[in-house]
């Protein structure tokens, strides 16, 4: 056998977290992909979410009085998570945040983020 031992070390690690995600890319992207809509204590703007495949949607209303931030967060199945851009609302406003999965087996959940 040849070669150095950290590259046979490296190997191996990537082989170990290839075989830990596995059960990640075998997710749907549609699994996931039921529009959403809630307003809680914690999250005072009225959200609706959805999903294309791999684009995440957050379309978001202030029923509030006072100015409030948010933007989509958005899980991708056997890839690096995404975040829309922040969003002003004032109130009685609307508005949409997207962000887009741009690899692995797409958006696995869509939910928003207020600040």
């Amino acid at each position: 056998m040849t070669g150095n031992t950290s590259t046979h070390k490296l190997r191996r690690n990537l082989a170990a977290a290839t075989v830990a995600a596995l059960p990640l890319l075998a997710m749907a992207p549609s699994a996931a992909a039921i529009p959403q809509e809630s307003a809680t204590a914690e999250k005072t703007l009225t959200c609706r979410t959805d999903t294309d495949g791999y684009w995440g949607h957050a379309h978001c209303t202030n029923n509030g009085n006072v100015v409030r931030g948010f933007r989509a967060s958005v899980v991708c199945g056997g890839w690096p998570d995404a975040t829309g851009a922040w969003r002003t609302l004032n109130p009685g406003q609307s508005g949409l945040s997207s962000a887009r999965c741009f690899g692995g087996t797409g958006v696995g959940s869509v939910t928003w983020e207020e600040g």
